[in-house]
């Protein structure tokens, strides 16, 4: 029987930083390759929309995605971030933040309507009051990045990867966490974390369904590649600076929040409009939400809805002139956040934690997150 010194359950970031203590580390995936969450999103790696305690994980893990580029090609990318107000409002919002973030020491610039436009070609001038633009965020392609961070650890940092994989059992004795799968192999570990919420239920499915987890279903769509528009970064817009935590804490937040119309399409189906460009021109577009308790999430369905992919279209057509809106795929992806708490952590015993939920700060801050839960763990 293989004995490790810790075991992870789809958590690639608590196995990297285990790898940085010199640990032994075995990571099990329940898929050929990662098929969820973690490769169905943007590829934004966005501090600048976070609440304070989150931007500053998110800040060490544009750090940390940053090293690993430099060893390894993961497509990360340098290339910034930028809130396009649409009104004054919104503008009021972003020159708030701002000062918010002086005071962090986090690095940000307030943009005229005249730079903005020069700067993201296509920016519809009767959309664009001003902008906020972060130049230390980075973005990533998502279906290549986590599969590559995987390839690095193997390849060089002594991983221990198995694929296809699901754990369906863990049984402690005195010296050893025991482990059991699917391939009815069993595996032995000092210590086990149990990162992905589809093994959380099989494994401890009371715990599971007594919990405070909400599913949330995000439709995206992708554009075939914009003949020779190109604009660098993540592009967020006037619905995300009235969605996002880190506008919370602005003075003005609550009253401009007050006067929304609460039965707005915006509200009803979670819509906020988002870009991000990939390095062949094409350009994914979202994203919508919709809510379940996590024991009936399946009664989200696997369906794309098409009058949400038409709204998000046309919202998006207001803010930006693309030289092709013909669409090449659309899709949906399902993660996990906690209803009174940021992130859903469960020590079933001294050696076995359950860490899920993080929500939508999975891509931006799970690195940063990983790396003070795996210290903490192992002083």
């Amino acid at each position: 029987m293989k004995k490790y010194d810790l075991i992870v359950i789809g958590g690639v970031f608590h196995a990297y930083h285990a790898l940085q203590l010199g640990l032994k580390v075995a990571l099990f995936e329940r898929d050929n390759k990662p098929m969820s969450a973690t490769v169905r999103n943007f590829g934004q790696i966005v501090p600048s929309g976070m609440n304070t305690y989150w931007q500053r994980l998110g800040r060490r893990s544009l750090a940390i995605y940053q090293d690993i580029q430099q060893k390894f090609d993961i497509s990360a990318r340098k290339n910034g971030t930028i809130y396009i107000a649409s009104n004054q409002d919104e503008l009021t919002l972003i020159e708030e933040l701002t000062t918010i973030n002086q005071q962090e020491g986090y690095t940000s610039q307030l943009l005229t309507k005249t730079q903005c436009i020069d700067r993201y070609q296509g920016l519809k001038a009767d959309y664009c009051v001003g902008g906020l633009y972060f130049p230390d965020e980075i973005t990533l392609e998502p279906r290549v990045a986590i599969s590559q961070i995987i390839a690095y650890l193997v390849e060089q940092e002594g991983l221990y990867y198995f694929p296809s994989h699901t754990v369906i059992d863990i049984q402690e004795n005195r010296q050893e966490c025991v482990v059991r799968t699917n391939q009815e192999q069993i595996y032995a570990a000092d210590k086990v974390m149990v990162c992905s919420g589809s093994e959380f239920k099989i494994l401890y499915p009371k715990l599971f369904e007594e919990s405070d987890i909400t599913a949330v279903k995000l439709q995206m769509l992708l554009t075939e590649p914009q003949p020779t528009q190109r604009f660098a970064g993540s592009i967020l817009t006037g619905l995300s600076i009235r969605r996002y935590e880190a506008f919370e804490a602005c003075p003005s937040y609550q009253k401009i929040k007050a006067a929304e119309d609460s039965n707005a399409l915006t509200k009803q189906w979670g819509v906020h409009i988002l870009y991000k460009q990939a390095e062949d021109g094409s350009v994914i577009i979202g994203d919508t939400h919709e809510y379940a308790p996590v024991t009936q999430a399946d009664e989200l369905g696997f369906d794309n809805r098409q009058d949400m992919n038409d709204f998000m279209m046309a919202e998006a057509h207001k803010i930006i002139d693309l030289q092709t809106t013909q669409i090449k795929h659309t899709w949906n992806g399902v993660y996990c956040q906690c209803n009174t708490t940021d992130i859903f952590q469960y020590n079933v015993s001294d050696n076995v934690q359950i860490v899920t939920g993080i929500g939508g700060k999975g891509m931006t801050a799970s690195p940063g997150f990983a790396e003070m839960n795996i210290a903490k763990i192992f002083n």
